[in-house]
C-alpha cells in the first residue's frame, strides 16, 4: 500500500508541472534573456592573442639540433615557463609598451601554456583592446625570448606564430550564457513548482480528507451553489 501511495505521489507531482508547463518555459526563458543581458550589457568583453615560441637547448655545433638537444630542451619547458612568468620579464614588457599597471596586474591577464610533450610554449593575452592583447603578447615573447637566451645560453629561440588581432571577443561567450540561464530557469521553476506543491497541505477535494484524517469518507454534501 504505501509503495502505491508513493507511485500516486509521483504521478500527481508530474501531472502539477505538466499543468504548469507554460509557466516553467515562461521561466526559462526569462533565464536566457537574463543570461544574453548579463553578457550584453554587465560583462566587458576582452579580446585573447597567442603568439608562439619553439626553444631548442642545441648544445652541439652543427646547425642540426640533435636528439640529445631536442630531449633537452623538452626537460627545460617548465623552466621557460617560469623565465617568461618572472617578475623581471613582466616589468620589462610594462616598460617597453608604457602600461600603466603592475606586473601582478600584467601576470593576471596572460597565460603560458605548453602542451605534453613539445617544446612549443604559447603565451596568451586577455584585454579588452584586440590591438593592445595582439601588442603585448608580441612583446612578451620578444622580452621572454631575450631572457631566455640570457639565462640558459639558449642560441635558438624561434618565434612559430607572431600574434594578430583578434577579430571576435573570446569573454563573454554570449551562447553558453543564454544557456546556463535557460537552463537555470527551468531547474529552478521545476524546483519551486514541486516545493510549493509538497509544502501545500491545504484541502482541496474528498480525497485530501481521507489522506489527512486517515478515516473512511462516508459521504460528501454538495455545494448548493452548483446545483
Amino acid at each position: 500500500m504505501e509503495k502505491a501511495t508513493v507511485e500516486i505521489d509521483v504521478l500527481q507531482l508530474l501531472k502539477k508541472l505538466w499543468n504548469r508547463k507554460f509557466l516553467i518555459l515562461l521561466i526559462s526563458m526569462i533565464g536566457a534573456v537574463l543570461g544574453m543581458v548579463v553578457s550584453v550589457f554587465l560583462i566587458t568583453p576582452e579580446y585573447r592573442s597567442t603568439t608562439r615560441l619553439y626553444v631548442i637547448n642545441q648544445t652541439s655545433d652543427a646547425n642540426t639540433p640533435t636528439v640529445q638537444d631536442i630531449q633537452a630542451g623538452g626537460y627545460l619547458v617548465n623552466d621557460y615557463k617560469e623565465i617568461i612568468t618572472s617578475e623581471d620579464v613582466l616589468s620589462q614588457a610594462i616598460e617597453r609598451e608604457g602600461l600603466t599597471m603592475t606586473p601582478g596586474e600584467l601576470s593576471g591577464k596572460m597565460s603560458v601554456v605548453i602542451p605534453t610533450d613539445t617544446r612549443v610554449i604559447s603565451i596568451n593575452v586577455m584585454d579588452e583592446n584586440a590591438n593592445k592583447a595582439s601588442e603585448i603578447a608580441n612583446t612578451l615573447r620578444e622580452v621572454a625570448a631575450e631572457k631566455i637566451k640570457a639565462v640558459t645560453n639558449v642560441e635558438d629561440v624561434t618565434t612559430l606564430e607572431a600574434a594578430k588581432p583578434s577579430p571576435s571577443p573570446a569573454t563573454p561567450n554570449t551562447k553558453r550564457n543564454v544557456a546556463l540561464g535557460f537552463i537555470v530557469g527551468f531547474f529552478l521553476s521545476i524546483f519551486s513548482i514541486l516545493v510549493i506543491t509538497v509544502l501545500d497541505d491545504r484541502v482541496k477535494d474528498a480525497t485530501d480528507i481521507e489522506e489527512q484524517l486517515k478515516l473512511p469518507l462516508l459521504g460528501i454534501v454538495p455545494d448548493l451553489k452548483r446545483l
